[in-house]
């Protein structure tokens, strides 16, 4: 379904007013349009009046209008957020839509926008109206889409920014990539915990890069040059662990066949990562406590006990104060690697990071599959750019970094397009968190609660007209309203036509 996008301008009103075609009608009197997504900065019944006779002009086509009161017509920030609440309600709650941005009519602000969001987030076509015609507009370049947002924010924030002396521009720690005010305050705790000795608990969701920040501790403090030493501690069989930690004497138990150095020792004058340690058993956990208080570790089958100065770095996905208090986790030992703790943000809330990782995990993996047969480098096209930049990530940096990996592998030409994207994306069901996209978007700034409820409405009014092939009676009744009445209003307040 192609949709025309705009914002309703003077011209519309007025030839509404004298009942002629203006910059909107015009264009959807085409036949090419299955639906218009108008957005309004006018009163209420003048927005009411065009809707009616615009729905009389244009009786086929779906019409939702999207009442967008700015503090300003030319309000860059406010028109730019307004635009893309409104456009992800409709994309997220419907089949992806053929999307058509006209820049007539409105303020030169809102063209400015509408040509921004088509080069950036969105893959979509542009138009303009002249006195005779409606013609697609050509503008061939690309933009970072991800420094848009910084770039609409209102002046004052850039300067309290400014005067902070915050950082900006490309940034590194270790081989952490980052620009977020997020990241960027985890990365000034994490270069102050680099220069210490004493254990450090990351917590993060999967996915989100504890093993490469432990790395970076290792390598920004001044055990560099020394060992960095890693367990996953949910991988270990359980009558391997105390083995895996602190080693075994030749003949300690069955399979015993020779010594074997534990991690303890191998890390030692280094850094050793626990990983996952909220999967250690209790038992185990014991064992762990007596090796960071002592500073000694006793191989298994051994009757001395040697001493080891190790840094340790403990990670898990797991919020362990909940496990302490559910009797999961030890306190003690909690309190001993939790000395400095680091919470990785998950990359929905890094804003100005996924177009950054995309293009230096991308590039990184050129470099690493060079040489290899039949590969090419690979570019991406601004509408697989754009596909990326939309999904959410639910996986975190390893599902974006997987993802771009299947695309290296499975696209046979230089540019990856954005059908390549969607085949390489992990099912819906497998990539979205439990409860779902919508129970666990984050609230605060940017959250609205009705655009929410508008896009779940949008939603299952859809796939209600879809399952019931476009019957409205059953529709009503896949949804729980007593009458199709009742459907049909809801159908036309949220704009889902019967051929959805």
């Amino acid at each position: 379904m192609t949709t025309l996008c705009a914002w309703i301008g003077v011209t519309d009103l007025a030839a509404a007013r004298e009942d002629r075609d203006g910059p909107i009608s015009a264009a959807l009197a085409l036949g090419r349009f299955k639906a218009a997504l108008l957005l309004a900065d006018w009163p209420a019944d003048a927005i009411s009046s065009f809707e009616i006779w615009l729905g009389a002009r244009v009786p086929d086509i779906a019409l939702t209008i999207v009442r967008a009161p700015l503090t300003q017509p030319n309000a860059f920030g406010e028109i730019y957020r307004a635009a893309i609440a409104a456009i992800d309600g409709l994309k997220r709650a419907r089949r992806p839509a053929r999307l058509t941005f006209h820049l007539s009519p409105g303020t030169p602000a809102m063209a400015s926008v509408w040509l921004i969001l088509a080069k950036t987030r969105y893959d979509a076509e542009l138009i303009e109206s002249s006195r005779d015609a409606i013609n697609v507009v050509d503008a061939p370049f690309d933009l970072a889409a991800e420094l848009l947002p910084d770039l609409l924010r209102d002046a004052d924030r850039r300067l309290g920014a400014a005067s902070a002396e915050t950082p900006t521009g490309d940034r590194r720690f270790g081989d952490i990539l980052f620009r977020s005010a997020e990241m960027a305050r985890v990365v000034v705790l994490a270069g102050k915990a680099a220069r210490r000795r004493v254990p450090v608990l990351i917590e993060g969701e999967s996915g989100t890069g504890k093993e490469l920040l432990a790395r970076a501790l290792h390598s920004e403090g001044p055990r560099h040059a020394a060992p960095f030493i890693v367990l996953n501690c949910g991988a270990i069989p359980r009558e391997l662990i105390e083995s895996q930690l602190f080693g075994h004497r030749k003949g300690a138990f069955t399979g015993a066949i020779a010594d074997h150095v534990g991690v303890f020792e191998a890390a030692d004058s280094g850094t050793l990562f626990l990983d996952e340690i909220g999967e250690l058993p209790l038992d185990a956990q014991v064992k762990l406590l007596r090796a960071v208080q002592e500073g000694e570790v006793l191989r298994v089958g051994d009757t001395r006990a040697k001493p080891v100065d190790v840094r340790i770095v403990a990670a898990t996905n797991r919020n362990l104060f909940a496990e302490v208090k559910a009797g999961r986790f030890r306190e003690d030992l909690f309190y001993r690697l939790a000395v400095l703790m680091l919470k990785l943000p998950p990359l929905r809330d890094r804003e100005g990071d996924l177009g950054h990782l995309i293009d230096g995990l991308l590039a990184k993996m050129n470099e690493e599959m060079t040489g290899e047969p039949d590969f090419a480098p690979k570019t991406l096209s601004a509408g697989a750019r754009n596909k990326l930049l939309a999904h959410d990530w639910p996986g975190n940096v390893r599902e974006l970094q997987n993802t771009l990996r299947r695309l290296c592998v499975w696209t046979d030409g230089p540019t990856i397009r954005t059908s390549d994207v969607t085949d390489a994306m992990l099912p819906e069901s497998l990539s979205q968190p439990v409860g779902g996209a919508i129970l666990g978007r984050p609230i605060g700034e940017g959250f609205d609660l009705e655009q929410t409820i508008d896009e779940v409405a949008t939603h299952y009014i859809g796939r209600a007209i879809r399952d019931a092939g476009g019957n409205k009676s059953k529709a009503a009744r896949l949804i729980g309203f007593a009458s199709y009445q009742r459907f049909e209003n809801w159908r036309r307040k949220y704009g889902a036509t019967l051929s959805d």
